[in-house]
This record gives structure tokens, C-alpha cells and sequence, in this order.
């Protein structure tokens, strides 16, 4: 599992309810650390926020996509639109703010897929 936020305080938090619930959580804080996680343990879900300083964490979901197998991804978001060329690209949206149950439940069920 690897968290992708800018925040340390969002990190901090998802990383925290992650771990109770079992989960073994990486936190990157830039897509260059999530692409170097990426690259060196391969997660089977990513809890991507949309907006990484000035990048967009978009960016990174092609190239996840095109690993074998397809890393699942949430996509998170504190805009309450997305924009048209994001639209369809995650398994799932987690508006901001978010709930730790929906957290979890979003988490769990991409992790059971």
C-alpha cells in the first residue's frame, strides 16, 4: 500500500489507520518518491491525492496502469470536480475531507479486488 500526499498531517493519519487495519504502508510525499516506491516494492493499491504540490498526481497513473499487474488506485481530491481528463482514470475517488471509514472501506475494497 503507498499513500501519496504532500501533507504530512494526511500521511501521518492514513498511514496510521492503515497499519491498524493491517495494511503495510509506504508514504510518499512527491511523485518522484512514489515513483522510486513504486519501483522497488511494487503496492497493490496506491492512495494517490490529485494535486501533489504543482504536480498532478494524474501524471502517475499511466504508469501504473502499465505495470503487470495494474496497480489499483484511489484517487483523492479536494476539488468537487475532478476535471475532464481525469474522470475515469482511478478505481475510485475519495473526496476530501474524507472519513476514516471511508478511508478504510475505499482501501479494503480495492485491496480485495
Amino acid at each position: 500500500m503507498l499513500v501519496v500526499e504532500d501533507e504530512p498531517s494526511l500521511r501521518l493519519l492514513c498511514r496510521i489507520n492503515l497499519e491498524l487495519e493491517g495494511f503495510e504502508v509506504v508514504e510518499a510525499a512527491t511523485l518522484a518518491e512514489a515513483r522510486a516506491a513504486v519501483a522497488s516494492r511494487a503496492p497493490e493499491v496506491v492512495l494517490l491525492d490529485l494535486r501533489i504540490g504543482s504536480e498532478s498526481g494524474a501524471d502517475l497513473i499511466g504508469e501504473l496502469r502499465g505495470r503487470t499487474p495494474p496497480v489499483r488506485v484511489a484517487l483523492v481530491s479536494g476539488s468537487a470536480s475532478l476535471g475532464s481528463g481525469v474522470e475515469g482514470l482511478a478505481d475510485a475517488y475519495l473526496p476530501k475531507p474524507y472519513s476514516i471509514e471511508d478511508l478504510l472501506s475505499t482501501v479494503k475494497s480495492l485491496a480485495a479486488r
